[in-house]
């Protein structure tokens, strides 16, 4: 019998511990967009680990900037970026304040809304690919820098939130390297994800970029 998804918003505490705790934590849960087109529902099924002053591979590493102020402030607020000009991306900050850690959140299954994820996502060739990349699952969510910095632990009408939902068992959790990180970052296997679902993004490894000539 499967268990019906608990609709409980997760709260602050959840978030204000080591984001290597929270990561994995966080398959299965619900994220719930809310917008004035409606909302969407979205099962997280994919994420990766920054942790801050610890972690090359993070955009905290060298210190606060103005990009990434939003990732020094309190826990359960969200860190959105824009990158390669055209795409953005989400996290949830974790740890507590200061430390700078965050969850990228990768991938994931559309629960409800999909009709909605739809028109976002025309080029999907199913559902499965609606949220199948952390840019693809912005886009279906309607995410843009807008939503940076939003609490999404706060009470009442808010654009974001992440409900409890259906803790996944560590034994089909599965986790490797990040995609797309060089250098000294791309040893760690901060990459949570649960295993063999078809929402889950293709790992790939980072490819340095050529220069023109």
């Amino acid at each position: 019998m499967i268990a019906t998804p608990d609709r409980t918003p997760l709260p602050r505490e959840f978030f204000d511990r080591p984001v290597l705790e929270v990561a994995p934590d966080l398959l299965g849960r619900v994220l719930v967009r809310s917008t004035s087109d409606g909302p969407i529902a979205l099962r997280l099924t994919e994420v990766e680990a920054y942790d801050g002053p610890n972690d090359p591979g993070s955009h905290a590493y060298r210190g606060r900037t103005p990009r990434n102020e939003v990732m020094f402030g309190p826990p359960g607020h969200v860190y959105v970026y824009f990158t390669y000009g055209m795409w953005f991306c989400m996290n949830l900050v974790c740890g507590p304040e200061g430390r700078a850690s965050a969850v990228l959140l990768r991938a994931g299954e559309i629960v409800e809304g999909a009709e909605l994820a739809r028109t976002r996502r025309l080029s999907a060739r199913n559902d499965k690919e609606l949220a199948k990349g952390p840019a693809r699952l912005a886009t279906a969510l309607g995410v843009d820098r807008a939503l940076n910095g939003t609490d999404a632990c706060a009470s009442g009408d808010t654009p974001l939130r992440i409900l409890a939902g259906t803790p996944v068992p560590t034994d089909q959790v599965s986790s490797g390297p990040r995609t797309g990180v060089a250098g000294d970052g791309a040893v760690h296997p901060w990459r949570f994800w649960i295993t063999n679902d078809p929402t889950v993004s293709p790992y790939r490894a980072h490819v340095p970029r050529r220069r023109r000539t």
